[in-house]
């Protein structure tokens, strides 16, 4: 057996195999190594990908050349479009998916990428040299060598698994968690910390009463995530809505000792947005409801995903708790709800690739970095296998800041301010979201995916055009006239709204926020025939073109702090009157830009400008 790679991928799941893609595509030898090949891209909790915030990622994935856009609508069988009456930065594409599809498409594509080999294998250590990471071994004895090191780890390092007062060691229900390889971190000086997630119950179809829940149906004209797919081809189906009953909220109350999360047993930090039951009730018990969405898990199972009924109690509790639900009173558990805690890595000990500061050729990716969500981990595994890649062919690293994408928001919301809680992508975390939408991901990374291999030149010519065709309509809609008459104005009450009193540009009467594109072109002649797509950049930069310019000014101003660079070995406590806590938080993140020290969590302003102005002392005694 050959034991030599120029990169190795450590864990199966999104985010380990979109950094394997990645590298093997752009020419590296790869080698992934997962516990169990048949759970590659398994999705342990929600079988639906994509939301507001996470749907953005998964475009920008796609836009870069990654591939859980294209399993994503491949396996899509409910897709909406979420957000849609609200401004075009916060809509967002949701997919239910067919779980087992999901990961059976993605294994194949792994299994049939030139560049990639998949082996079963269970790592037990890094093997180091110099503060280096040369490879890793398996618990076979087994040693694989390789320039650079992509870990993936998801839930597994130390993983517990909670259902009552039952201890499981797992990285997930049924599987063997990682022991060896957090502790081999920790002594190598690594600051680790305890996180807590869960999952729901899955139930049988046929106990469900779904007459008791309201129907929720897909949008009959969604388009896909990919640039690439046509559409969907599986069977597109309903979920439903439902409610707990003041008999749940009475259980769980009266049961609350029997929780793990509220006897001690559970020390890792569970996420604020993203409650289980139990917390729901205890911490809001002015609600009189919570929700329960019944999602399928895939066409051929009767196994449903029970949202909003993740909790970590007792077995026989989560059955009188599940059937006190109106239309559940039947309900049979297939699988019960548990919580889990993993081990994961404080993401401020990482270089902007990922890279770790402590062991050189080491990247992090996924929830080992502190992160919750399929779409947070892809996006960071294709990041990861991208830098990795670069660094074993000894080119510069890929970034993006936070200007560009909703990645480079997230990357640098992790290495700059680490993470408190398990990291969810939310549009509020993006100070310029007009710009990042998940309708222009293309025209914003298409042709970085090109640089990096990752996109074809065909891809990048389709963008060109798509492009010319968005300036050209934008040119000739605001060359249209217009005229007030009777049957313009008759159309537009039609609309609801308001009549000319003069004319104007096609464009002008665009801007309108009740008017749409199809709308502006049924009153004036006929023009070119353009993908939706199109017409969609053109009613979005013809809307927004007064905010679209306001934001441009305020990513200059960034962009200007983000050029002034703090020079190597630079002495923060040189700097008087910039407190010890600062100090220690600038020594501890090392920014490599003025910007970056910025968003430090308690940087302020007036620390900034004192920075500054010993960036430029430092400077001419340099020079001096």
């Amino acid at each position: 057996m050959t034991n030599e790679y120029d990169l190795i991928v450590i864990g199966g799941g999104h985010a380990g195999c979109e950094a394997a893609l990645a590298s093997a595509r752009m020419g590296c030898r790869t080698l992934l190594l997962t516990m169990n090949p048949d759970t590659m891209a398994h999705m342990p909790c929600s079988p639906s990908i994509g939301g507001i915030g996470k749907g953005h990622l998964v475009k920008e994935i796609d836009a870069l050349g990654g591939e859980m856009a294209k399993v994503c609508d491949a396996s899509a069988i409910q897709c909406k479009r979420l957000n849609t009456r609200k401004g075009p930065a916060v809509r967002g594409t949701r997919t239910q998916n067919d779980k087992v599809r999901y990961r059976t498409l993605m294994k194949h594509t792994l299994e049939k990428q030139a560049g990639l080999e998949i082996r079963q294998a269970q790592v037990q250590a890094l093997l180091i040299e110099d503060s280096r990471v040369c490879g890793v071994r398996d618990e076979s004895n087994c040693c694989y060598q390789a320039g650079a090191v992509v870990l993936a780890g998801g839930t597994f390092l130390h993983g517990m698994v909670h259902i009552g007062s039952t201890r499981i060691p797992s990285g997930r229900a049924g599987e063997f968690p990682s022991n060896e390889l957090p502790e081999q971190l920790q002594a190598c000086g690594f600051a680790i910390g305890r996180m807590k997630t869960g999952t729901p119950a899955r139930l049988h179809r046929r106990s469900i009463d779904f007459s008791l829940f309201e129907e929720q149906s897909g949008d009959p004209e969604a388009l896909p995530f990919a640039l690439t797919s046509r559409g969907f081809s599986l069977p597109q189906v309903k979920c439903y809505f439902g409610r707990t009953s003041a008999r749940t909220h009475e259980i769980i109350r009266s049961n609350i000792h029997f929780s793990p999360l509220y006897d001690g047993s559970i020390s890792g930090v569970s996420a604020r947005y993203c409650p289980s039951l139990e917390d729901k009730v205890m911490k809001f018990p002015d609600r009189e409801f919570h929700h329960i969405i019944l999602q399928p898990e895939a066409l051929e199972t009767e196994e449903i995903y029970a949202s909003g009924t993740g909790n970590s109690l007792p077995l026989e509790i989560q059955s009188a708790m599940i059937q006190s639900v109106p239309g559940l009173e039947e309900a049979e558990i297939i699988r019960p709800a548990y919580a889990i805690e993993y081990d994961f890595i404080q993401p401020t000990q990482l270089e902007l690739s990922l890279e770790t500061k402590l062991l050189a050729g080491l990247f992090l990716a996924g929830q080992v970095n502190g992160t919750s969500g399929y779409e947070e981990a892809a996006a960071q595994g294709l990041w990861a296998g991208i830098n990795a890649a670069l660094s074993v062919q000894k080119r510069p690293a890929f970034r993006l800041d936070r200007s560009q994408a909703y990645l480079g928001v997230m990357i640098d919301d992790l290495v700059l301010k680490g993470v408190r809680e398990p990291y969810r992508m939310f549009t509020s975390r993006a100070e310029y979201r007009l710009f990042l939408r998940e309708d222009n991901a293309d025209f914003r990374l298409l042709h970085k995916g090109c640089e990096l291999g990752l996109q074809s030149r065909e891809s990048l010519a389709a963008l060109e055009e798509r492009r010319r065709q968005v300036e050209e309509e934008l040119k000739r809609l605001n060359s249209v006239k217009v005229f007030p008459s009777e049957a313009v104005n008759s159309r537009l009450a039609a609309f609801g709204s308001a009549p000319l009193q003069e004319t104007i540009t096609a464009g002008k009467l665009l801007k309108r926020p009740e008017i749409a594109y199809a709308q502006v072109s049924s009153l004036t002649e006929a023009g070119p025939k353009l993908s939706g797509r199109v017409r969609e950049q053109v009613d979005i930069q013809c809307k927004y073109e007064g905010y679209l310019l306001r934001q441009e000014d305020e990513i200059k101003k960034y962009k200007e702090l983000e050029k002034v660079n703090i020079p190597d070995g630079f002495d923060y406590s040189r700097i008087s009157g910039l407190s010890n806590e600062m100090q220690e938080r600038l020594k501890a993140v090392t920014p490599q830009t003025l910007g970056q020290a910025s968003r430090i969590p308690g940087m302020t302003p007036a620390a900034i400008s004192l920075l500054q102005v010993y960036i430029k002392k430092f400077r001419e005694e340099k020079t001096s």
